[in-house]
Formats: C-alpha cells, structure tokens, sequence
C-alpha cells in the first residue's frame, strides 16, 4: 500500500509550518513519514514545492493553487504505485502504524470523526479530480467505511499550544 504524508497545510493558526514544529524529538513530517513507512510499501509526500520546507524527503507538488487536503489526496493517488493509498495530515502526530493498516484494510474508510486519516482506492480518482475541478474541496461526503480509532490517536493540532499540551 502507498502512504500519501499531506505537508501543504497553509498552518496560519499555528503561526509556522506544522511540519517543521518539533514533537518527542523529531518534527511533525519526520514522525509522520516514520509511521507511515511502518505501514506502507511505498510513501508519498505530498504539498506545495513552492514552500521550500527543509525536509530529509522529497515533496511532490500538488499541482494545484488550492490549499485544501483533496488537493494533496488527489496528487498521492494518481502518483501511487498501489491500489489502496492511506491518507496521513501532518498533524496528526499521535497516529499507529496499526490503525492506519486498519483504515486501509477497510477502504475506502476513515474514524467516525473523519475525514483524516483515512484510505482511498485509486478508483477513486476519477470522483475526487472532479470534486476538485468544480472547487467541492469537501471530503465528508464521500463514501466510506467507518473505522473505530481510538480517539486519543485522531489528536489534531492547529496551534502551538495545542501541540505543546501533548508533551
């Protein structure tokens, strides 16, 4: 399976880039590609190159002008080598290895909270390029499998503070 890291988040309330906010001693994007590579066959980063974040791995440019997740879902499925392609945010650093092979087990699938993380299949291109043609940059409405994480694992940072209050 192909492990799709979304690293293009604009991050205006946190105040920096969330990938590069350090966590137990690594970064965000650092600790995301870890688990993924525990998970995945292959792993995918996907964001803006114009941002020039200074990552120990290559960042494939969505090709669009949005900044929103199915921008980045949309450039990781049609670059994955594999069928079923698990969806990561960046912060989302509390994650396992093992609900993320869940989540593609059942795909396409998310937790009850969704959208992110979740599991695509590649057939699902066709629908999201669409959704992201006519600017539906929502992924709620797509259907999935529910996948039961605990919800300690599906923490979501937007703010500094909320990131410090997990160490």
């Amino acid at each position: 399976m192909t492990g799709v890291l979304l690293v293009g988040g604009a991050s205006r309330r946190f105040g920096s880039p969330k990938a590069l906010a350090d966590f137990e001693g690594e970064t965000l994007a650092e600790r995301a590609w870890r688990v993924l590579g525990e998970a995945c066959d292959e792993q995918i980063a996907v964001g803006k190159t114009a941002d020039a974040l200074p990552l120990p791995f290559r960042v494939l440019d969505d090709g669009s002008d949005v900044r929103a997740p199915i921008a980045g879902i949309v450039a990781g499925l049609r670059a994955a080598s594999h069928d079923v392609c698990v969806v990561l945010p960046v912060d989302c650093p509390l994650i396992s290895a093992e609900s993320l092979l869940r989540l593609a087990a059942n795909a396409p699938a998310a937790p009850p909270s969704g959208p992110l993380p979740s599991a695509y299949r590649r057939s699902a291109l066709p629908a999201l390029e669409r959704k992201l043609e006519r600017g539906d940059y929502s992924l709620r409405d797509l259907e999935t499998s529910i996948v039961e994480i605990d919800s300690d694992e599906l923490v979501n940072v937007n703010t500094a503070d909320e990131l410090a209050a997990l160490e």
